[in-house]
């Protein structure tokens, strides 16, 4: 075996925690969420359904790129790289006052709202986790 096609052995306690993956999965979710949204809406824009074609269409695009963020906020976790917590948290913190005004609504959107809650819960809890922290911090930002 030649030195480029040999991994190196991984060390003892090396390699991403799942606390880390699982905050990474979540906000990825939450992004694609966001992304699937602004995407009904600009559809609903063009099918005839919304009243306001421009603002539609536009407020659907800004909401497409709110969701790009913490897609990619989630690569930089699965790759390690500190920069992508900050956005991470941030997603999960809004999915809090999103679920509160879901359960506001009532009815069908109770469940949903705190599904929501939950899993702004769970991925603020994995994102600010020790071992998540440490995995994050352990190495100088390449």
């Amino acid at each position: 075996m030649t030195a480029e096609t040999s991994a190196p052995a991984p060390s003892a306690g090396s390699g991403r925690p799942a606390s880390l993956t699982l905050g990474a999965a979540l906000t990825a979710l939450e992004g694609a969420a966001l992304a699937v949204v602004g995407v009904m809406d600009m559809v609903s824009a063009l099918s005839g359904e919304a009243r306001q074609l421009a603002l539609n269409e536009f407020g659907g695009a800004v909401i497409v790129l709110l969701g790009v963020l913490p897609i990619l906020a989630a690569r930089a976790l699965l790759k390690e790289r500190r920069w992508g917590r900050s956005p991470a948290v941030l997603t999960n913190s809004i999915c809090l006052p999103v679920a509160y005004y879901m359960c506001q609504i009532g009815g069908g959107m109770v469940a949903v709202g705190v599904l929501v809650g939950l899993l702004g819960l769970v991925g603020i809890g994995c994102l600010l986790n020790p071992k998540s922290t440490a995995a994050l911090y352990a190495q100088p930002e390449g």
